[in-house]
């Protein structure tokens, strides 16, 4: 059975968050099929977001995973390259969701061929409500996200049949799952 309920506290980003910023480019030499490298990845998640902006960092010094397992953006988060490192570094790094008010396609598609998190698309603008740290209940199957706090409850648009792709582990492990390729 895959999970369907996500809490913890939330890391909390503006719009136009690009894959530059989500894993630089410096590190795309890392292989992710490689155990350590993988880790490696998790460890430089968001590195690239400006120190003026955002003090509270993703990844703490020496860290290689977040406090953080759910991510609220606000509009077109992933933007920038097509690179599959982009989620991979999230999912690596603990992160289980990203919710935000739109995604760049290329991570859309990414997040889900790759299986390591779930891009969940907001109904309203969270990144302006809730701060980072503030917890949060996440519910896949209601599409909601509760917040711990106020008790205050929002929506987000289904996954509709990204949702089993994601919860088999990625795109392969689907087709694999479903019959499309054999094991």
């Amino acid at each position: 059975m895959t999970k369907s309920v996500f809490s913890g506290p939330v890391y909390v980003v503006r719009d136009n968050i690009d894959t530059d910023q989500i894993i630089s480019a410096q590190y795309l030499a890392l292989v992710p099929t490689i155990p350590d490298e993988y880790e490696k990845l998790g460890s430089y998640a968001l590195a690239g977001l400006p120190e003026s902006l955002y003090k509270t960092r993703f990844i703490k010094d020496g860290a290689t995973d977040s406090d953080y397992p759910i991510v609220v953006a606000g509009r077109n988060f992933g933007c920038g390259s097509s690179r599959e490192h982009a989620p991979i570094a999230l999912g690596s790094a603990g992160c289980k969701l990203v919710l935000a008010e739109s995604f760049a396609r290329i991570f859309f598609r990414n997040s889900v061929a790759t299986g390591e998190l779930y891009p969940c698309e907001l109904t309203e603008r969270l990144c302006d409500t809730l701060k980072t740290g503030d917890v949060v209940t996440v519910d896949l199957d209601a599409q909601t996200v509760t917040v711990k706090d106020t008790g205050k409850v929002f929506k987000f648009k289904p996954l509709g049949d990204v949702r089993p792709v994601v919860d088999a582990g990625g795109l392969f492990n689907y087709a694999r799952q479903s019959g499309m390729i054999s094991k």
